[in-house]
């Protein structure tokens, strides 16, 4: 943490940052004319509306938003969870979001953000996955992460919870930027999610008081974040009005790459990506796709097998497969099985049988739709 800001300049900006009615950067604009946040909250708001040339309005409703809570709570709670509350002077606030015109002021983390050599790959979509793209989500997440990557996402549910899920099976760091505090978790049932993404060494992510609710406008907001983050910005699915859509202008006018899945021409969720190709977004076969996107100075250290194979065919030669992993496909065949079918078939109990199939999807060969597995044709 930067010594030069005092503790009570932090806890007056973690004040100030919770009023979200305006942009970053214009209350980056207010600490300038009066010289310190602290400063900013000693006027009253006849005073604050003048000097800043407000609506009166405006800034009543800034100050009082911004004594509605208690910022020594807010840095206790956090800490108490293991984070911090980083701002833009902190050499551990990341250098990408300190460059974006609309850099938080206060940025809570939960867990470890990825240093600043590591290189990030966001990947967003829709809420309403579909096999299809919850097949590509895993495939792509998972051989991201065990090329060294680490994917950056929104943990909504659908595609974002499908990439975090990836990387979390492997026991690798993911970082979620979400669109409530990081006392909260949206949706509910990624608890589970939420905590192993801090137990692999992950980071939860998030501007938002810690106890902030979900909000429809919260989460279009965080996505300038999942955007500065990470280089390239893919789009798993996304109907054309997607929130996975306005990551991608946000990525655009950061000067970011953006990529797409190519999706089925009768698809809702592949309408978006499909928008994007034609409007010149780089197109999604593998892995090795996303890799080229990665600036030449962050690909040291990255598995050299994923530049060169791709890794999302239609026929997978089953050369490399263990006898175990064979007789699993076998037990698939051409139709469909569950986990219990397939563990009684080979003769495993289920947490052998669990890890040979999870195997098996890593790897593209099986997709699980509904409990049950069956050939991937993505």
């Amino acid at each position: 943490m930067n010594p030069n800001i005092s503790a009570a300049e932090r806890l007056a900006r973690i004040r100030l940052n919770a009023f979200l009615f305006f942009r970053a950067d214009w209350l980056e604009r207010l600490i300038e004319i009066f010289g310190s946040a602290e400063e900013i909250l000693r006027q009253d708001a006849e005073t604050l509306a003048r000097e800043a040339n407000l609506n009166p309005s405006t800034a009543a409703h800034l100050l009082r938003d911004a004594f509605a809570i208690d910022p020594q709570e807010e840095w206790d709670k956090t800490a108490a969870l293991g984070g911090h509350i980083y701002v833009p002077e902190d050499e551990e606030y990341p250098q990408s979001l300190r460059n974006i015109k609309e850099a938080p002021l206060a940025l809570y983390v939960l867990g470890k953000l990825p240093a600043e050599e590591k290189p990030c790959v966001a990947m967003v979509g829709t809420r309403k996955i579909t096999p299809y793209g919850r097949r590509a989500a895993n495939k792509l997440a998972s051989d991201l992460t065990q090329a060294g990557v680490t994917v950056v996402s929104g943990l909504a549910r659908g595609v974002d919870s499908e990439c975090h899920a990836a990387a979390v099976r492997l026991k690798k760091p993911t970082v979620a930027v979400i669109g409530t505090g990081g006392g909260r978790c949206y949706p509910p049932e990624n608890r589970s999610l939420d905590r192993a993404i801090l137990e692999h060494g992950g980071a939860i992510v998030s501007e938002l008081s810690f106890n902030k609710p979900p909000n429809a406008f919260h989460f279009p907001r965080r996505n300038r974040i999942i955007a500065a983050l990470s280089q390239p910005v893919v789009v798993v699915e996304g109907e054309i009005k997607s929130g996975a859509l306005i990551t991608a202008k946000l990525a655009l006018e950061m000067g970011k790459d953006v990529l797409a899945v190519p999706g089925p021409i009768d698809s809702p969720q592949s309408a978006g990506t499909n928008h994007l190709i034609r409007e010149g977004a780089g197109v999604v076969t593998s892995a090795a796709d996303i890799l080229d996107y990665i600036p030449q100075q962050l690909r040291f250290g990255l598995d050299p097998r994923f530049f060169e194979t791709p890794s999302l065919t239609p026929d997978k030669p089953q050369d490399d497969l263990t006898p175990r992993q064979r007789q699993a496909m076998d037990a698939v065949g051409d139709g469909s099985a569950s986990l219990d079918q397939v563990a009684e078939t080979i003769g495993a109990d289920v947490p052998e049988a669990a890890g040979i199939l999870f195997e098996l999807e890593v790897k593209g060969f099986l997709a699980c739709e509904n409990g049950l597995y069956s050939k991937s044709k993505f």
